[in-house]
């Protein structure tokens, strides 16, 4: 039942609340964003959600627009300022998404919402990752976030999606203000943000010798 209806209800209430108590500090943000960031204050980027629909995902930007001599972005690790890892850190750029909940598009706690792109990529059982409404946070941010491998980032996340409770979600709420306040997790092990994902060998591939795969490949 809670999977189902209340944990809707509780996401549109408990969102739109915080998008009215907390308005002072989206304020403060985007001020700070457009002087030290420039415009667009907001980064949007099309994600997929529940059963894969596609939804216009929006954050605060943490990056610049810098490019080298061809008009090329250059690497996320020159574009992320010290003021955009400030806001990564504490999580004061995912405060916008606070909107995506409100409309429906997201959850408080589920899934983290990845690129389009990788859509294709997802095994058999990573896909259901998409079972569900993406989160704010969820499962795989309070157990490592950027810091552990896609692999188990999307065990993790389905995981979840098999074992919702209100007890979970609660659970997920308060580490995820326990990591936030420790800043734990926020990049990768050999990147300023999260390595792309490439896919993973379904299972069937997996228990094939090597040189099949290749073959197969």
């Amino acid at each position: 039942m809670y999977k189902y209806i209340f944990k809707r209800v509780l996401d549109f209430s408990l969102s739109l609340l915080a998008l009215v108590l907390l308005s002072p500090v989206f304020a403060l943000v985007a001020v700070l964003v457009r002087c030290r960031l420039g415009s667009p204050i907001l980064f949007k980027q099309k994600r997929p959600g529940k059963n894969n629909q596609i939804f216009t995902m929006y954050k605060f930007r943490t990056m610049t627009d810098q490019t080298d001599e061809n008009g090329n972005l250059l690497p996320d690790s020159v574009r992320l300022t010290k003021f955009g890892k400030f806001l990564r850190s504490t999580s004061l750029d995912e405060l916008p998404e606070l909107w995506n909940i409100v409309k429906g598009d997201m959850s408080i706690v589920g899934p983290r919402p990845l690129l389009v792109e990788y859509l294709p990529r997802y095994n058999e059982e990573q896909i259901h990752r998409h079972d569900v409404r993406p989160g704010l946070t969820g499962w795989a941010q309070v157990n490592g976030r950027n810091a552990i491998s896609w692999e188990e980032k999307f065990r993790l996340d389905v995981q979840y999606v098999h074992r919702i409770t209100l007890r979970k979600d609660i659970q997920i709420l308060w580490m995820t203000v326990r990591n936030v306040l420790k800043r734990e997790g926020i990049s990768s092990q050999t990147s300023e943000t999260m390595e792309v994902f490439q896919g993973t060998l379904s299972y069937e591939q997996a228990a094939q010798p090597v040189e099949a795969q290749h073959i197969s490949a």
